[in-house]
């Protein structure tokens, strides 16, 4: 996704259905949740980027996973983490909590806690012409994170404070779940043509093998039935439901 002629995002889809996100300004470039780090070696260095920081949402494996080997090529970078994963994510050398800001490539970061998926995933919001939010495994296009180590109720509560961004907020997930997801959904509502227009469209992108993420806020008010849920038994049933779907 591209801002202006300075900066850019780019998306690395690796293993099965991970997307790591590399945030390009002039010659600098900070990496989120690197999963592996050969592609990421190689993009850095084949455009001559200075690598200023890595962004870790959460400790899963498949989000810190080429972290180590980022670090042996670029031994002084930032590893910024939740000051509460310093077990879990050991290598972190800046750790954050929520409502801290960075000063990253020119921009304000703000760390947002959006807690659920694991006990203390963090998320990064920036303001922008178009804000950013590298939202982890918190929310996806059309889904939400499974529940592993937190409550239905702190997921509930995270979406909601994603959903107070501003419309125009394009939401950077790091999993390509999007046709799945859909599917589940068009099963929930199958009368809803906001869903049906978007399989449409995820379809086309996944045809020229393009990604369909990031998505907009906006768009995902209408499609996304975990942001739609409007009270905690909704959307607890709707968590259950996709857990068992097929």
């Amino acid at each position: 996704m591209e801002f202006n002629k300075e900066q850019t995002i780019i998306g690395l889809k690796v293993l099965s259905d991970n997307v790591i996100w590399l945030w390009k300004k002039n010659n600098s470039v900070v990496v989120v949740d690197p999963a592996v780090s050969q592609p990421v070696i190689e993009f850095i260095k084949s455009n001559n980027l200075n690598l200023e920081a890595i962004l870790q949402t959460h400790h899963h494996s498949d989000h810190i996973g080429g972290t180590k080997k980022l670090i042996k090529e670029w031994p002084n970078i930032k590893i910024i983490a939740s000051a509460k994963e310093k077990d879990r994510i050991p290598f972190q050398n800046l750790s954050v909590k929520d409502g801290d800001k960075l000063q990253l490539l020119g921009e304000e970061v703000q760390v947002l806690e959006v807690l659920g998926h694991t006990r203390s995933h963090i998320s990064f919001y920036f303001k922008n012409k178009t804000p950013v939010l590298f939202v982890g495994d918190t929310l996806f296009s059309a889904g939400c994170g499974r529940i592993f180590e937190g409550t239905y109720k702190q997921m509930f509560n995270s979406l909601k404070r994603i959903k107070s961004l501003p419309n125009n907020t394009l939401i950077y997930c790091a999993h390509e779940y999007t046709k799945s997801n859909l599917l589940w959904a068009l099963n929930i509502e199958p009368d809803n043509k906001y869903i049906k227009e978007k399989l449409s469209e995820v379809e086309k992108k996944i045809s020229l093998k393009e990604l369909t993420i990031p998505c907009l806020l906006e768009e995902e008010m209408k499609i996304n039935l975990f942001l739609k849920a409007d009270n905690l038994k909704v959307f607890s049933y709707l968590r259950d439901n996709k857990d068992l779907w097929v």
